[in-house]
């Protein structure tokens, strides 16, 4: 006699990052596991070439059948079980495990560095005043850019490719032509204390690149244009330094500043749109009072937005912004037209039926999740860190917000509702700069420790330890073609990293 084995099932509800229901609840049966669940997912939302997708359930990741996830967390299959599926790279991005190069040119340290958006081309800048311009495929020297009279603090390559824009200790700005390492006309002159930040106009709203912004501890930003070579506008209205800038998809640019504000422009005239500020909503008004603070101080404290500086920005679309129409695949183009047709594609595919996010962080050690498109109040506020906040940077596919902090621990956050996911631990000193894979299962981190370390989003792990830096490593970056890592600091080279 055959005994038939009884399949539970449970009551599920599919949910998309944002919280939108995929369909009714379903009736699942209690063995189906991610394969089960992706092939019921893609079946929903009737994709025509099948898509990859993690499953996570109260934040955790589901990795096993729903029966196995039921009874190791207790939970009662009563209740209406919710899953959210979020879209994984259809690519996978190796990860890095060796040193291919060490080059040594800058005779100070390696303050900057980063990869051109099609991957091929890598700059750097450095505290001997020059910008240095390096062939990748075969790891030497292409360019060494002079020009400018101080500390080279901030790189930035146009969305196109066309062009590399460095600021300087001093307050000036040099355009670079990185065909040839030549300076595009002389120095640009405006801003009165040192570049704190650079950011391109993104490639979808203007085609070839042309215009970007500066920010400045002068308590300015501007905003540049190449071809008529000067400051054609400037954004003044902070009272303090003005210490990141973000140029976003939405045509709107971000400053963050000093004086514990966030300010939104917009960029034909440069009026100020909005100040975003923090209300007491999200106060620990007790703990104030416990320390002698009164009530109605601690109020108005925390109704005058971030208690400390604000000094970094991340956007959610920051990654697409940054590669334009490049991706992992390598494809060239032709004209600037299908540039700029592919990355207004890529940035409508990345960001959905979703506003841009924003993250700010903070030398209160606290970040802030905010919808500037919807609310000039946060979203979340984002506490953990012990100690001041240096680095914020949302994944590619923005389901993600990773911080690197002076406490030396690396954090990982949703990226959509801004809750604390993981504490990445294994550095021995402050990190300094973090830096995303493409298909967003793995993050960089470089660190004052002398190593960089790779960790892996899945299982929340160490997932390569990269030393060989005789020093401190001020900057990392990880090219957007996925194959190589480069790495820079206080040992004056530059090492480029490969799988």
């Amino acid at each position: 006699m055959e005994v038939e084995t009884v399949v539970n099932n449970v009551i599920c509800q599919f949910t998309d990052p944002e919280g939108n229901s995929l369909g009714p609840p379903l009736y699942l049966p209690q063995n189906a596991g991610p394969p089960q669940l992706q092939q019921i997912v893609n079946e929903l939302l009737k994709n025509e070439e099948k898509l990859p997708y993690a499953f996570y359930i109260s934040n955790q990741e589901l990795v096993v059948a729903l029966e196995t996830y039921l009874e190791k967390n207790k939970v009662s299959v009563e209740k209406v079980l919710p899953i959210v599926y979020q879209p994984q790279a259809v690519f996978r991005i190796r990860p890095v495990n060796r040193c291919s190069a060490t080059i040594a040119g800058h005779s100070e340290a390696v303050l900057s560095v980063a990869f051109s958006p099609d991957g091929r081309y890598l700059a750097s800048g450095s505290g001997d005043t020059t910008v240095r311009l390096w062939d990748l495929n075969t790891q030497t020297p292409m360019f060494t850019c002079t020009g400018h009279k101080n500390w080279v603090l901030c790189i930035a390559w146009s969305p196109d490719g066309k062009h590399l824009v460095s600021g300087s200790k001093a307050g000036e700005l040099q355009c670079w032509d990185p065909r040839t390492g030549k300076p595009s006309g002389n120095p640009l002159s405006g801003h009165k204390k040192w570049i704190t930040g650079i950011s391109w106009e993104p490639l979808h709203l203007n085609s070839p690149c042309s215009r970007f912004v500066t920010a400045s501890k002068d308590g300015d930003a501007r905003i540049w244009d190449t071809t008529l070579h000067r400051s054609v506008i400037c954004l003044s209205g902070h009272k303090l330094a003005v210490t990141c800038v973000k140029w976003g998809g939405d045509g709107i640019i971000y400053t963050g500043s000093q004086d514990c504000t966030i300010k939104m422009w917009e960029t034909t005239q440069g009026k100020l749109i909005r100040e975003l500020k923090v209300t007491s909503l999200f106060a620990d008004t007790d703990a104030m009072s416990d320390r002698g603070m009164p009530s109605l101080f601690a109020d108005y404290v925390l109704a005058m937005g971030h208690g400390h500086w604000v000094n970094s920005l991340a956007l959610s679309t920051e990654y697409v912004l940054r590669t334009g129409a490049y991706d992992h695949t390598g494809r060239t183009y032709s004209s600037p037209e299908e540039m700029k047709k592919v990355a207004l594609e890529r940035y409508n595919k990345m960001k959905g039926n979703a506003s841009e996010r924003l993250v700010s962080g903070s030398d209160d050690f606290t970040m802030f999740l905010w919808e500037p498109a919807t609310s000039k109040h946060p979203k979340t506020r984002m506490t953990g860190h012990q100690q001041l906040v240096n680095h914020v940077y949302f994944s590619p596919d923005g389901q993600w917000v990773a911080s690197a902090s002076f406490d030396k621990s690396v954090k990982l956050w949703n990226g959509i509702t801004g809750q604390f996911v993981a504490s990445f631990r294994g550095h021995v000193g402050p990190v300094y700069q973090i830096s995303w894979s493409a298909d967003s299962r793995l993050l960089l981190s470089g660190s004052k420790d002398s190593t960089l370390k790779i960790w892996d989003i899945r299982t929340r792990k160490l997932k390569q330890d990269l030393p060989g830096h005789e020093d401190e490593v001020f900057a990392v970056d990880w090219s957007p073609d996925g194959e190589k890592v480069a790495s820079g600091g206080k040992d004056r080279v530059l090492k480029l990293w490969m799988g």
